[in-house]
């Protein structure tokens, strides 16, 4: 059985809102509660999406999160605290690699996984 590329500890989010109000301000609660290491905001994305029957055709803010493993649940919580749509978008990838200094400092402000 072939086996997944070692995990590095670190996620990746995304998430997405309808301002860049909105997107500073959940940045700023992400990294004040710290679940976030660093949130980039992307201006001006595009979302066609399905919502209850119909295709919406929204522009949006795509923030992305850097965070760790074992903060997923609060990322969540976090999140779902602040932000204005009733159903969020929230996706976390696991970081197989990276620049070791990059990942380090991730890890030095989020606080180490138990075991590394």
């Amino acid at each position: 059985m072939r086996q997944g590329p070692e995990m590095t500890g670190n996620t990746i989010a995304f998430t997405t809102c309808g301002s860049e109000e909105e997107a500073v301000r959940i940045a700023r609660a992400l990294l004040s509660q710290r679940v976030a290491a660093c949130v980039s905001i992307v201006p001006s994305v595009r979302s066609l999406y399905h919502w209850k029957g119909e295709i919406q055709d929204d522009a949006e803010h795509l923030l992305i999160i850097k965070s760790r493993a074992g903060l997923g649940g609060r990322l969540k919580e976090a999140l779902r605290s602040v932000h204005s749509y009733e159903t969020p978008e929230l996706v976390i990838l696991p970081v197989t690699d990276g620049l070791p200094e990059y990942l380090e400092w991730i890890g030095r402000e989020l606080g180490e996984l138990p075991g590394e």
